[in-house]
């Protein structure tokens, strides 16, 4: 049985590291997008994501990712480089066809910080939710057009959820 997920975040010179502590989920997704996205605006370039202690990713969280390496391409120098993946984690990325987005590395780098602070997870709305969800879904399939086949039904049933909940 899996332990309770946490998102771990902390930095060491540029780099800004984050650690995932269990699964990635849609669960913890959007803590993870919400704090790049701060750190981002703070200046910082270069993300390391750590998933030595991370048992799987949902596609949800997958999703995330990808739209997080997005948002650092269009920052100057961006860069997310994913540590430590576990077999069944790095095929994962590589079998949706996102392990050309990030700079993948069996081990991490020398200067990864020795304590690491659990970061704070957003309050967000059902229907927020159900947005992050339908845009990490997109974001998959922007990554690679060949998911759409694996994702339409989630998308289009997201949709219909985010329709429904505004009338």
């Amino acid at each position: 049985m899996s332990k309770i997920s946490s998102i771990l975040v902390g930095s060491s010179k540029e780099t800004v590291w984050l650690k995932v502590d269990g699964r990635g989920t849609f669960e913890n997704s959007q803590c993870v997008k919400e704090f790049v996205g701060r750190m981002i605006a703070k200046g910082r370039q270069e993300f390391v994501l750590d998933l030595g202690a991370c048992e799987l990713m949902d596609s949800t969280f997958m999703g995330m990712l990808t739209s997080v390496a997005f948002q650092l391409r269009e920052v100057q120098s961006g860069q997310l480089r994913v540590v430590r993946a576990n077999e069944r984690n790095f095929s994962l990325l590589e079998s949706l066809g996102l392990d050309h987005l990030f700079q993948v590395e069996p081990e991490p780098a020398p200067d990864a910080p020795s304590a690491l602070k659990v970061a704070s997870a957003p309050s967000t709305t059902p229907e927020e939710q159900k947005t992050a969800i339908l845009v990490a879904h997109e974001a998959l399939i922007e990554a690679d057009p060949r998911n759409a086949v694996r994702f339409q039904d989630v998308i289009e049933y997201m949709r219909q959820e985010i329709t429904e909940s505004a009338t």
